[in-house]
């Protein structure tokens, strides 16, 4: 008898084992949860201004945002330029041009976005690089790469003869349709010569 109730036991034992495991799980994986911290991004407008914008500044360029919630939050921008060219609203977040753009001596600019407790300076999350690009306007006139080309053809050579080539820059975007397309013309001895759009 003394060995069936310690057989009886010992089959016992686990079982009750584990229905106490069982009972202390959920409180850890519930403490795991409370202290998992919450993943925070950055949202904000795509950055871009046209170059040579004819209206009173400061020009608007975007938005920087953080889901960061915090009555205290103020924020930065550091970087090329920052806080000559380009200063951000500390409150909203909005980012602006204080100086008119030529894309032509500067196409982009690399700032950096910080969100910082006003209270004490510090972070409130990560600081995250963003780029101001400015977008081409079609202001700029082709210009000859040289003052004069020089041209030689024999006498008598056939019609469609090369005689030289002249070429031509536009300092526009050329990734902007039109904006760098270079054409060209004979505007005086037009009644002997031909010019293609290559030059």
């Amino acid at each position: 008898m003394s060995h069936l109730i310690l057989l009886f036991s010992l089959f016992l034992a686990p079982a009750f084992a584990d229905r106490g495991s069982q009972k202390s799980a959920p409180n850890l994986c519930s403490n795991d949860v409370s202290h998992k911290r919450q993943k925070r991004d950055w949202i904000w407008n795509q950055m871009h201004i046209k170059e040579e914008i004819d209206t009173p500044l400061p020009h608007h360029v975007g938005k920087i945002t953080s889901s960061v919630r915090n009555n205290n939050a103020k924020y930065i921008i550091e970087g090329e330029y920052a806080n000559t060219i380009f200063k951000v609203e500390e409150t909203s977040g909005d980012v602006y041009a204080f100086e008119r753009l030529d894309r032509e001596k500067k196409a982009e600019y690399e700032l950096t976005a910080l969100i910082i407790d006003r209270t004490n300076n510090r972070s409130l999350e990560r600081p995250s690089k963003f780029i101001i690009k400015v977008y081409d306007i079609n202001d700029n006139a082709p210009v000859f790469v040289q003052k004069v080309f020089n041209g030689s053809v024999p006498e008598m050579s056939p019609v469609g003869t090369s005689v030289t080539k002249v070429t031509a820059v536009d300092a526009d975007d050329p990734t902007v349709s039109g904006h760098a397309t270079v054409t060209y013309e004979v505007t005086t001895g037009g009644e002997y010569f031909t010019i293609d759009d290559s030059g």
